[in-house]
């Protein structure tokens, strides 16, 4: 492959891990898809083979990393989290730029990523896993009566995760998560149960080339309880001189170099506890509602351009973002509607979605459910229906349109 048009391959690049293909396209690169699996994921929107040079399915580490090398890639990049083991292992066997693969199984799971960080001596919550539920009741005793986290292993998106104050919510979350499969199409073998951090949450994105870190956004997280889940609700810029942020960014790298993120996106939750902050969980990705134009205009970059450019151009990145923080150009948040339907959509109404479109500070919607697909309360990332970004000069204005957007919702789907 010629050196002014590198061979970058994806692996995984599902739902926002398809920016990434425009984004090293957009640096020169030809760009090759790799699946780990032989099947699609069905739970999240598979990438489009059109956008790339090749399409090609893992078979194998070795012969997987054969056929690779016949190509010449200049990187194996993760787009999405079900592709990171596999992206660590291949760039790591060609000899690329890589994360390594020693510590991919704490990038993907979850127990393993919090002793991580503990043994490096970083905050983080206690915890306990077992694929037995009374060994489960049993640790949560053990707690003098805080509440519980259950959670799965291996999700996002707040899916399968429960706040639990007593052993009979125990024993129903740990039910609930044991034998069912992830967004990502892992079977829940086990349960993890964690220490409830008492706070505020945040979501911190970065990005890092050879080392050096770029804050891509940091974002309050305001939730709504519903029982015993925590169903997200909106995501909300924080102006980056505000000093939570300078906490939140500093404890963060910390926890990359902890797990050895060294290149690439990442996303994190963090809580913010009266003891300072504490990791909830992060993935070797981009942010999951990440939009490049909405970045771009609110932030001044997109994480999709910044993590293109520290894998391809390690010096460019490092002139351009490395050691900064993002800037804050409007007030906005990204808007999880929720919902109370439950049924088969039969249609989705255009009408309806351009009205949403039009109003004053939407920026983006972006449809979940199609025809055919099942819609049902809203519990979790997964569950809610719309994504919107809004973005505005004015908070009054944002606060308006946010009840006008829940509004007009209500008139998006038909069931049959």
């Amino acid at each position: 492959m010629r050196a002014e048009h590198p061979l970058v391959v994806l692996v995984d690049a599902y739902g926002t891990g398809r920016h990434l293909r425009a984004a090293f396209a957009g640096l020169g690169a030809q760009v090759v898809h790799l699946s780990s699996t032989p099947a699609p994921l069905k739970s999240l929107k598979a990438p489009d083979p059109g956008g790339y040079a090749a399409s090609l399915v893992a078979d194998g580490p070795v012969e997987t990393a054969r056929r690779l090398a016949e190509m010449r890639p200049a990187l194996v990049v993760a787009g999405q989290e079900p592709g990171v083991p596999l992206a660590d292992l291949m760039s790591e066997m060609l000899g690329l730029p890589t994360n390594g693969s020693a510590l991919s199984a704490a990038r993907r799971d979850k127990y393993r990523m919090i002793e991580a960080v503990r043994k490096a001596g970083v905050r983080c919550a206690r915890q306990f896993r077992s694929d037995d539920v009374d060994a489960v009741v049993a640790w949560a005793r053990e707690q003098d009566g805080r509440p519980v986290v259950i959670k799965p292993l291996a999700a996002s998106g707040s899916q399968g995760v429960s706040i639990c104050t007593g052993p009979a919510q125990v024993r129903a979350a740990a039910e609930a998560v044991l034998g069912t499969d992830t967004m990502y199409g892992e079977t829940n073998s086990e349960v993890l149960a964690q220490s409830y951090l008492e706070g505020t949450e945040y979501i911190v994105d970065t990005v890092s080339g050879r080392g050096a870190r770029y804050d891509a956004g940091v974002w309050r997280c305001d939730k709504r309880r519903r029982g015993t889940r925590n169903v997200p609700h909106r995501a909300l810029l924080v102006a980056p001189d505000d000093p939570v942020v300078a906490e939140l960014t500093a404890y963060t790298h910390e926890v990359l170099d902890a797990l050895g993120i060294q290149y690439g996106a990442a996303h994190a939750e963090v809580m913010m506890t009266a003891d300072g902050p504490a990791l909830v969980e992060i993935g070797a990705r981009m942010n999951g509602t990440m939009n490049p134009d909405f970045d771009a205009a609110n932030l001044g970059a997109d994480q999709a351009r910044a993590t293109a450019l520290a894998w391809l151009r390690p010096d460019a990145f490092a002139e351009e973002f490395a050691g900064r923080t993002y800037r804050l150009l409007r007030e906005g948040f990204v808007y999880h509607v929720a919902t109370e339907l439950s049924g088969v959509v039969e249609s989705v109404d255009a009408a309806a979605l351009a009205r949403i479109g039009e109003v004053g500070s939407v920026r983006a919607v972006t449809v979940k459910p199609g025809p055919g697909d099942r819609l049902r309360p809203t519990v979790d990332l997964p569950s809610s229906p719309l994504t919107v970004h809004m973005a505005h000069t004015d908070a009054a204005a944002l606060a308006r349109d946010e009840a006008r957007v829940l509004a007009l919702s209500k008139e998006v789907f038909r069931l049959g």
